[in-house]
């Protein structure tokens, strides 16, 4: 299905950026948030509106990504790779101390009926696994949602998130895991 040129814009302002430090939460809208300690490693997610941020670190390492339409405004200090979000991508990074990250995200338009039931199956998925989420609606009511379900492994961890913006019917799912040596 061919975006409206309203969806096509804002799919077009979709960026993923990697960074080797922390970010600062007052730089964003934090709407909810997951924090794990495992064993030898951190793991930090924030859920922002039709965005996010995942910090790990490991051994002194800090592994950052950061899912976001914003254009302006953000640190350039410790960016190490960046690249649009549109479509389907995949993406491996390599930080300090052993850390590395495999990405991949994928973007869609669907149709509405399409849409609503995709949205009402990843907001039940999201309750039933606990995952971290803010749903809101935009000033015409359409729904939307963003979500981080986090699985944690001993040297590693999974991170789903997915990204429903009703303005066109846009659905941006990433996998990212973290893991180190």
């Amino acid at each position: 299905m061919n975006a409206p040129p309203k969806a096509q814009t804002l799919l077009q302002a979709y960026r993923v950026l990697f960074y080797r430090r922390a970010l600062h939460p007052e730089l964003f809208k934090v709407c909810n948030r997951i924090a794990i300690v495992h064993r030898d490693y951190e793991f930090e997610g924030w859920v922002l509106p039709g965005s996010h941020v995942l910090r790990f670190q490991h051994n002194g390492a800090c592994a950052v990504e950061l899912l976001t339409n914003i254009d302006g405004g953000l640190p350039d200090r410790g960016v190490i790779a960046g690249f649009p979000a549109m479509g389907e991508r995949d993406h491996e990074q390599r930080f300090d101390e052993g850390v590395r990250s495999v990405f991949t995200v994928q973007t869609e338009t669907l149709a509405d009926n399409l849409f609503n039931a995709t949205y009402r199956e990843l907001v039940d998925f999201a309750r039933d696994n606990d995952a971290a989420t803010h749903l809101w609606t935009t000033d015409d009511g359409g729904r939307c949602a963003s979500i981080l379900d986090v699985q944690r492994y001993r040297k590693e961890i999974h991170i789903q998130s997915y990204h429903l913006l009703a303005i066109g019917g846009i659905v941006i799912r990433s996998q990212t895991i973290f893991e180190h040596a």
